[in-house]
C-alpha cells in the first residue's frame, strides 16, 4: 500500500434486497439462473460504487456474489453433502444445520476467481478478497470422515492455497482468511491451526491477512460477549504464535469491544487492521470516534503498519447504516492522517 492509513472493510455489505432478503445471514437468492448470475454482479457493482463514495482506499467484493462467508466456498468442494445435514455448535457459541464431510475434500474448480476478475476490471484501487480459514471451515461443518479436525483442516488448507494463488493471478493484492474460531479454540490454534493456515499461504506473493473478530453482530455472538468479562484477553493466547507467522496482516476488534489494546504489541511489527466499527450496533460512529480508537492504538502498532477496518462483515446491518459507518471510518482515517501531516 502505498497510501498511508488505508481503510478497508473486513467482509461483507448488506446486499440489495431485489438480490436476497436484507439483514440476514445466510439469506436466500432471490434470483436464478442467468439472472442470479447478472443480479450477483450489479450488486457487486453497486458494493464498489458505495465504497469508492465512502473513501474506501482498498476495495472488496462486500462478499455480494455469496451467501456466507464459510459455507458458499464449502459448496464448491467435492466430499461434502450438503443435503443431508446435522445440527452442531458452531464456535461453541450456537447451533446451525450444516452439511456433512462423507468423503475425501478437494476443491474441483475455481470458486471466486470470476468473481474477482469481474472486481479487477471495474476499479484500479487495491483489491482485497476473503476467504474461510482452514480451522473456521472444519467448525462450520459436522465430519463423518475423517473424524480428526487437524486432518480435514489440512485438507481445506490445500484447497484454499490453490484458490488463493488463483486469485492472486486474478490480480488481487490482499487475501485476507477469516478465523473466528481462532477467538475459540486456543489450544487448537497452537497445536495446528496456525500451521494449517500457513499452509493455506503457502506460495502467495500478494498480502496476506487474518481476521480473527468476536462475530456478526447477532444476538448468539452478543450474548457470548457478555460472558466474557470486563476485559477479552482471547487474543493474548494466540497473538505470539501469530506474530512469528508469515502472515502480513492482522485484523482484530476493538471499537466497543474490551480488548485491551495493549495485546497488540504482542504482534508487533505486522501491519494490523484496527476494527475501529462496531457492526454489533446501528449507531453510526462519529469520524472523531473512529480517529479516537486509532489513535489509541498508536501506541501498540506503528502508523505506517495502521489500516483501519471494520470490526467484522456488516451484512446484518441496513444498507444506510452500512453507507454511514464506511463514511464515518474514511472520515476518522483522514483526521489521523491530517494529525500526523501525511
Amino acid at each position: 500500500m502505498k497510501k498511508l492509513v488505508p481503510t478497508s472493510i473486513v467482509g461483507s455489505l448488506p446486499k440489495p434486497a431485489w438480490l436476497a432478503p436484507p439483514e440476514k445471514l445466510w439469506s436466500p437468492w432471490k434470483l436464478e439462473g442467468d439472472q442470479l448470475i447478472e443480479g450477483k454482479q450489479d450488486a457487486l457493482r453497486i458494493s464498489l460504487q458505495e465504497q469508492q463514495l465512502a473513501g474506501v482506499d482498498i476495495i472488496s467484493d462486500g462478499e455480494q456474489t455469496r451467501q456466507h462467508f464459510v459455507t458458499t466456498f464449502i459448496e464448491h468442494l467435492s466430499g461434502v453433502d450438503f443435503e443431508n445435514r446435522k445440527v452442531v455448535k458452531i464456535r461453541d457459541r450456537y447451533d446451525a444445520s450444516v452439511p456433512i464431510v462423507v468423503g475425501e475434500v478437494a476443491r474441483q474448480k475455481a470458486v471466486f476467481v470470476d468473481d474477482a476478475k469481474f472486481l479487477r476490471q471495474q476499479t484500479n484501487k487495491p483489491i482485497k478478497w476473503a476467504l474461510p480459514g482452514p480451522m473456521t471451515m472444519v467448525d462450520t461443518l459436522y465430519d463423518d470422515h475423517y473424524k480428526s479436525r487437524e486432518k480435514l483442516a489440512w485438507e481445506f488448507a490445500k484447497a484454499l492455497n490453490e484458490e488463493a494463488r488463483a486469485l492472486q493471478e486474478a490480480g488481487v493484492d490482499i487475501i485476507q482468511f477469516d478465523e473466528p474460531a481462532f477467538n475459540v479454540f486456543f489450544d487448537e490454534v497452537n497445536d495446528w491451526g496456525m500451521a494449517a493456515l500457513e499452509r493455506a499461504i503457502e506460495g502467495l506473493k500478494c498480502e496476506t491477512a487474518v481476521h480473527i473478530c468476536y462475530g456478526y453482530g447477532i444476538q448468539a455472538n452478543n450474548d457470548w460477549k457478555k460472558t466474557l468479562g470486563s476485559e477479552w484477553r482471547q487474543y493474548e493466547e494466540i497473538f505470539p504464535k501469530i506474530q512469528k507467522s508469515n502472515i502480513d496482516i492482522v485484523s482484530l476488534e476493538c471499537h466497543n469491544s474490551n480488548v485491551p489494546l495493549n495485546l497488540i504489541e504482542l504482534v508487533r511489527g505486522k501491519k494490523v487492521m484496527v476494527g475501529a466499527i462496531d457492526v454489533a450496533s446501528n449507531t453510526i460512529e462519529t469520524p472523531e470516534e473512529v480517529a479516537n480508537t486509532l489513535r489509541k492504538t498508536l501506541e501498540f502498532v506503528d502508523i505506517e503498519n495502521l489500516y483501519p477496518s471494520t470490526n467484522c462483515g456488516m451484512a446484518p446491518l441496513s444498507r444506510d447504516v452500512a453507507r454511514g459507518k464506511l463514511s464515518a471510518l474514511s472520515a476518522g482515517a483522514e483526521i489521523i492522517r491530517k494529525e500526523f501531516a501525511i
